[in-house]
């Protein structure tokens, strides 16, 4: 019997470019939040790309200080990698360390479980709110800043690939329709 539905077509799924913060922006979340333990975990979320639920199952032990380097374990799709550290995200998290002092997670909750996601979304919120951001911001918005800003940065896309952990370069790709020094190389018509 031949197939009655070779003439209907599927629907298009819709593609949203990813919400980015400026360079700005983010150092005001960051100084706007005095909570040490909150402020450390919005500057790795920004300055490392990490996703939410890797941020909640980091221990204390993937942090590299001689390297520089933070080890994600069994990241979305259970895959290894490593990410950048930054030296002033280095001292934020000793200092933190030295107040908290966390055992297995570093960042814990109540009886040392690793903090829940809403709360970590709470805390971006807060921030973004005292920074004074009216958007509706998102733990996974610095991640999309961290990759539009290196990009910006001149950071080659596949280095930006592999320290957010994607498979394909598609889905690295389409930063570069949010970030600014691809329009800035474009004549405008009218100059």
């Amino acid at each position: 019997m031949p197939n009655r539905f070779y003439s209907i077509e599927c629907p298009r799924k819709k593609e949203h470019l990813p919400g980015v913060l400026s360079k700005e922006e983010i150092l005001q979340m960051i100084q706007a939040t005095k909570n040490l333990k909150h402020r450390c975990m919005i500057s790795l979320l920004y300055s490392t790309g990490l996703r939410r639920g890797e941020l909640l199952t980091m221990k204390v032990t993937d942090i590299d200080s001689h390297r520089m380097l933070v080890k994600v374990k069994q990241g979305k799709g259970g895959k290894d990698r490593y990410t950048l550290l930054r030296k002033q995200v280095l001292h934020e998290l000793r200092a933190y360390y030295l107040q908290y002092h966390p055992k297995e997670y570093l960042f814990e909750g109540p009886g040392g479980r690793p903090y829940s996601g809403s709360s970590v979304m709470k805390i971006v919120h807060r921030a973004a709110r005292k920074a004074g951001i009216r958007q509706r911001v998102t733990p996974h918005m610095l991640r999309h800043s961290f990759a539009t800003h290196l990009l910006e940065a001149g950071t080659d896309l596949c280095y930006i690939q592999v320290l957010l952990g994607y498979n394909s370069s598609k889905t690295t790709e389409r930063y570069t329709h949010v970030a600014r020094n691809a329009f800035n190389t474009i004549k405008n018509l009218l100059d």
